[in-house]
């Protein structure tokens, strides 16, 4: 090596001396602390049973929300038409409204002490709300699917919430109801009255004026 080099490196070591506490420790791998399906109880009042049951149908809803969500945000960049402006802004609303459920859901199967479902892969298994195509649709169909996807969460979301009020997880109960029932039935209404098929502009059978 010749001296340039050694000159070079000695430099480098010397810039670099007193940094390794404060250098990112990098490429760590080690095994997961609790594996999905388990339960890390927490003193919470609740049975281990019942905090399991409620995690496992809390993870549904977690995976149908975020499939939702995710429709929302496809629609609100796809959208055509004369109602583009109205609906690309309803849209977006729609979907901020339903990534804070989505964050609600699965703060609450931590507090449960359950994993909550995150990745795309593990959602796009577990989700039963059917997949859209990936190019662009009418906006009478993009509502339709949204309008089918809310019910399939709503049904499930009625059957949970009696489900953990008969266990005694009353907080899972309280946020399926308040949150999760009643941001859907909102949001419901606000897209079905996209499909009354009403006049613009001409009332229907109208008579002029002047008749």
């Amino acid at each position: 090596m010749s001296p340039k080099n050694n000159k070079r490196d000695a430099s480098y070591s010397q810039l670099e001396a007193g940094t390794k506490q404060a250098k990112p420790i990098e490429h760590q791998h080690a095994p997961e602390i609790q594996p999905y399906g388990k339960i890390a109880k927490l003193p919470i009042a609740l049975d281990e049973q019942v905090c399991a049951a409620s995690c496992e149908n809390l993870n549904q809803i977690l995976a149908d929300t975020i499939t939702l969500r995710d429709m929302y945000k496809k629609h609100h960049w796809q959208v055509a038409g004369h109602t583009f402006y109205q609906l690309h802004l309803l849209f977006d609303k729609h979907h901020g409204e339903q990534d804070e459920l989505v964050d609600e859901i699965a703060e609450r199967i931590q507090i449960l002490g359950g994993i909550s479902i995150a990745m795309a892969a593990d959602v796009a298994e577990t989700t039963i709300i059917p997949r859209p195509p990936r190019g662009r649709e009418e906006p009478p169909v993009q509502i339709s699917r949204l309008l089918e996807a809310h019910e399939i969460l709503l049904k499930e979301a009625r059957t949970m919430a009696k489900q953990a009020s008969e266990a005694g997880d009353d907080g899972t109960n309280d946020l399926l109801v308040s949150d999760v029932i009643r941001s859907n039935e909102l949001q419901v209404w606000f897209l079905a009255e996209h499909l009354v098929d009403v006049p613009l502009v001409r009332a229907d059978k109208a008579t002029s004026a002047s008749a």
